[in-house]
């Protein structure tokens, strides 16, 4: 076949999540974002199957883009807990003078502006699930108190001295290797051994690319949709590309650029360009390796030249890296990016 259709009938071979109530049905629709004919994700949705009935500790480890909130909202929708809400916390985005406010609430007065009681995250998921995205970015001070409220359920609001308790179902997610953290003493041993209790790693797109044809015309078909477009297949060669693509943005990047192509389309063959990604310029022999921090500064420079420059927003720089855009701006500032 030159072209892949995408109407429903030929995603026939996708691996579905099958979700027990209404909020489920749509979170099965994005579930199929994420796994498809590749033997790695089917082997996902099994251990997604059978952790999700229990109420144990889950870390789902990913780079950026992988889709690890899907899997938590996944986990839930198959859980017990389902009828009930999953409370989200981006660690990341969390101010550090305002993390155990968020996570654990507060009492009127317990600090310059807390100006009533406020309820923490942990309280408002109590027979609920509570999902802590980039969990590695926690404080060094707040991880003992997040540890006991794992281990025992209990936490004090800021400034309070009454002892609460909170059953809520833990979904911990980060795209940093929190063994190299507890080596370097950033992150405490005794809480990854308690967060790592069922782990679920992500492959990133690169490595699962059987998926990426099947991942494209999901996304095309959603966006078709969405901008009422008469689309009915993707030729060829813009499979090839997209096969060809190393995807450092992983699934997010790749929904992007599919809705760009879909925006842009005028027929209905749809026609997907991917950044340049081919080999680089012969380098001068050195014999240093560059250091994190220049790696950083280059691909985060790389992500922006595909936005072209934009950095908040939807397609954004700070939306393909997975940061709030207040971060980004924070460490193109620190590394110099202009």
């Amino acid at each position: 076949m030159d072209k892949v259709s995408f109407i429903m009938d030929s995603l026939r071979t996708m691996s579905v999540l099958t979700l027990p109530n209404a909020e489920a049905r749509s979170l099965t629709v994005r579930a199929r974002a994420l796994v498809f004919e590749d033997p790695r994700s089917k082997e996902l949705l099994e251990r997604i199957d059978r952790v999700a009935p229990s109420d144990a500790t889950v870390l789902v480890i990913g780079e950026t883009g992988t889709g690890k909130e899907i899997v938590a909202r996944a986990i839930h929708a198959r859980s017990l807990r389902a009828g009930r809400p999953l409370v989200t916390v981006n660690c990341a985005a969390l101010p550090s003078g305002l993390v155990e406010s968020e996570l654990f609430g507060h009492e009127r007065g317990a600090f310059t502006g807390a100006h009533q009681r406020k309820l923490g995250r942990f309280e408002v998921a109590n027979g609920a699930t509570i999902f802590l995205d980039e969990v590695g970015e926690l404080p060094a001070e707040t991880q003992a108190k997040f540890l006991r409220v794992l281990q025992s359920g209990e936490f004090e609001r800021v400034g309070g001295t009454a002892t609460l308790r909170t059953d809520a179902r833990m979904i911990a997610a980060t795209n940093r290797p929190l063994e190299q953290l507890v080596a370097e003493g950033k992150f405490r041993a005794d809480l990854f051994y308690r967060l790592n209790v069922f782990p679920i790693h992500l492959p990133p797109l690169r490595e699962r690319p059987e998926d990426i044809p099947l991942l494209a015309s999901f996304f095309a078909q959603r966006y078709r949709a969405r901008f009422r477009k008469p689309i009915t297949s993707i030729d060829e060669a813009s499979l090839e590309r997209l096969r060809a693509y190393s995807w450092p943005g992983n699934v997010r990047e790749l929904e992007h650029i599919v809705e760009r192509a879909v925006l842009l389309s005028e027929g209905e063959v749809l026609h997907v360009d991917v950044p340049f990604d081919g080999p680089a310029a012969p380098a001068v022999e050195t014999h240093t390796l560059a250091t994190l921090e220049e790696a950083e500064r280059e691909h985060i420079r790389r992500v922006l030249a595909r936005t072209g420059g934009r950095i908040a927003g939807k397609g954004g720089a700070a939306d393909v890296l997975g940061l709030p855009d207040s971060t980004l701006r924070s460490r193109m500032k620190k590394l110099g990016v202009r």
